[in-house]
C-alpha cells in the first residue's frame, strides 16, 4: 500500500497538484460555512445515506438499494431548496473577497472618518449601557442592505451619538428595531432583521439578539447590542457574537475590524458604499 502510494505522488503532475488544492479549499470553505448551523446536521444525514446506499448495493439488497437511489437522485433538487441560506451565504462571501473586489470590480466607496463615526457609535453606546436601554446598531459594510433599511423608517441623517440614544429611548416611536449605519450616516431606524436559525445558542439571547445574529449570517455586517435587562454590551459578526465587552473593548475592535489606527490623527478608510439597488 506504502509502495503505491509512493507511486501515486511520482505520477502526479502540477495541474494534478492545484486540483487537489482546489477541491481541498472548496471543501474547507464549505464545512466553515455550514458549521454550527442546521446545515450541519443535514450534511451528517446525508453522509450517512450515500454510506447506506452503497452498503445495500455490496450486500444486494436490490429493494433498498433503489429506494435509497431514487432519493439520492430527488435530494439533490432538494438540497438546493434546503442549503439555499448556506449557498448564499458561501457565494456572497466569495463576492466579497478582498481578491475578487481587487481584481475585477472597481468599487467606488466613499471616504469618510471611520474614526469619528465608531467614536460616535460608542458614546451612545455607552450612555445607553448605563441606563440599561436596549439596542440594535447595525452597520453597513460591503454587502448592501437596502432590503432591510426600507422595512424601517428612512433618516438618512448625519450621525451622533445624541440622535443615537434619542432614537432607541423607551416609549418613543422608532426605539423598535434596528439603526442601519452607511457610512457617517444613519439610514433607518426600526429596522426588521432575519432571525438566526441557529439552534446551538444561548437561552437566554432574546429577539434582540438572535436579529443582530441573524443580519450578520446573510451580509458582512457588523452589530452591536446592547442588552435591556443588564446592560450588557456585545457584538455580533459572521453569524458569531461576542458578549459582555466594555467600551474600551468595543471601540478597539471596532478600529481592529476597518483597520484603523486611533493614533495616527485623521484616519480615513473606504467604507460605507453607495448601494444603486
Amino acid at each position: 500500500m506504502f509502495n503505491g502510494l509512493i507511486e501515486i505522488i511520482k505520477t502526479m503532475k502540477i495541474n494534478d497538484i492545484v486540483d487537489i488544492a482546489i477541491i481541498a479549499y472548496v471543501m474547507y470553505r464549505l464545512i466553515l460555512v455550514i458549521r454550527k448551523t442546521r446545515a450541519e446536521q443535514l450534511f451528517k444525514g446525508i453522509i450517512i445515506l450515500l454510506i447506506l446506499t452503497k452498503l445495500s448495493e455490496w450486500l444486494q439488497l436490490r429493494t433498498v438499494n433503489y429506494i435509497l437511489s431514487n432519493a439520492m437522485t430527488v435530494g439533490v433538487i432538494a438540497l438546493l431548496i434546503v442549503f439555499q441560506p448556506e449557498l448564499r451565504r458561501a457565494l456572497e462571501s466569495l463576492g466579497r473577497s478582498e481578491f475578487i473586489k481587487r481584481n475585477f470590480f472597481i468599487i467606488n466607496d466613499d471616504v469618510q472618518d471611520i474614526a469619528d463615526v465608531i467614536g460616535e457609535i460608542c458614546d451612545a453606546v455607552q450612555f445607553l449601557s448605563r441606563s440599561k436601554i436596549g439596542a440594535l446598531i447595525v452597520l453597513e459594510r460591503n454587502t448592501g442592505l437596502n432590503e432591510l433599511i426600507e422595512t424601517g423608517i428612512s433618516l438618512d441623517s448625519k450621525i451622533s451619538s445624541e440622535l443615537l440614544i434619542n432614537t432607541f429611548i423607551p416609549n418613543t416611536p422608532l426605539h423598535d428595531g434596528a439603526v442601519i449605519i452607511r457610512g457617517d450616516r444613519i439610514m433607518a431606524a426600526g429596522c426588521f432583521l432575519p432571525l438566526t436559525d441557529n439552534q446551538n445558542l444561548s437561552t437566554e439571547l432574546g429577539t434582540r439578539h438572535r436579529a443582530a445574529i441573524g443580519v450578520t449570517e446573510i451580509s458582512d455586517a457588523v452589530s452591536v447590542i446592547v442588552s435591556e435587562e443588564t446592560g450588557t454590551i456585545s457584538l455580533a459578526q459572521n453569524g458569531r457574537i461576542s458578549r459582555h465587552l466594555d467600551i474600551k473593548t468595543l471601540k478597539e475592535v471596532l478600529l481592529s475590524m476597518f483597520k484603523v489606527k486611533e493614533s495616527k490623527g485623521p484616519n480615513w478608510f473606504k467604507w460605507g458604499n453607495k448601494h444603486a439597488e
